[in-house]
């Protein structure tokens, strides 16, 4: 509840001003202020708690959680499903910022009304604001049905993890003037569709950059260089959370390094029987 200032009074300039759900219309609204986007993976209510209270703009429930929460190789193997549960657990967090989940493989891409369908068990099961899917004029029609029918959509281009097999792998996207011509006129074939903004994964910096300059809708980068709208990081990378992560990403922290410490503490004090100690215990 907002309190209310005395006739007179004025309001101290500690007090923060209450911080707003951020929605679409501020993505272009920080684009064109110069303003960059915060986005962050989350796929639980713990993590989607603690970043949405930090103040990141968008949480991202990517389907990246395949291979750094569910245990497989990549993306591919996961299903809408567990698409809808992480998302839901998400949303339900979230006071703030705008939840934003992946479309899975095999879920949209037959057909612009499977990924309506999709689209429909995200907004009505999990209760996010946007789902974003890998692809750029092939998708057109899709990204055009959703947004017509009050879906927003995040497009995502450059390397699309759902097309690793056909991408050779993990590689960079956009090199050579064809590559990055064709990346261009996706993100345009996005934009015209009705997209809100457009991921931009290991992409050559430049080719970001003119993928920025070109479109009305922000860009989000990742590994795709600093002249872009807003990036976004898969939180286990942000966070430190294992022993190797991407060149394009930076650990902020070794949340991996405190977490293990904390349960080796705990099986030492539980063997040494320090734990639990008087204050840890009812008395009658």
């Amino acid at each position: 509840m907002v309190q209310q200032s005395l006739p007179g009074s004025q309001p101290s300039p500690a007090e923060p001003a209450a911080r707003k759900r951020f929605r679409v219309q501020h993505l272009a609204e920080h684009k064109t202020a110069g303003r960059k986007l915060t986005m962050l993976t989350a796929y639980d209510t713990i993590t989607g708690r603690i970043f949405d209270a930090a103040g990141v703009d968008m949480l991202l429930v990517g389907d990246s959680m395949g291979d750094n929460v569910l245990g497989y190789e990549n993306t591919i193997p996961v299903t809408l499903d567990e698409m809808v549960l992480a998302a839901r657990s998400v949303a339900r967090a979230a006071k703030h910022s705008m939840v934003v989940a992946d479309l899975p493989f095999g879920s949209y891409e037959s057909s612009p009304q499977q990924a309506f369908a999709s689209a429909v068990r995200m907004f009505k099961e999990a209760g996010v604001q946007a789902i974003k899917m890998e692809g750029g004029t092939r998708i057109a029609k899709h990204v055009e049905l959703l947004t017509q029918s009050g879906i927003p959509v995040f497009g995502h281009l450059g390397f699309t993890p759902q097309s690793e097999n056909m991408l050779g792998g993990k590689r960079i996207q956009g090199r050579g003037d064809e590559a990055a011509e064709r990346l261009c006129e996706d993100a345009l074939a996005l934009q015209e569709a009705g997209a809100v903004a457009v991921v931009l994964e290991m992409v050559p910096a430049p080719v970001a950059a003119r993928a920025t300059e070109i479109l009305r809708i922000p860009t989000i980068g990742i590994g795709a260089g600093s002249e872009v709208d807003g990036q976004v990081l898969v939180w286990t990378d942000m966070a430190g959370m294992g022993d190797w992560s991407p060149r394009f990403a930076k650990q902020f922290g070794q949340v991996g390094a405190a977490l293990a410490g904390a349960a080796q503490a705990y099986v030492s004090e539980v063997q040494a029987q320090t734990f639990p100690a008087a204050e840890h215990q009812y008395e009658h």
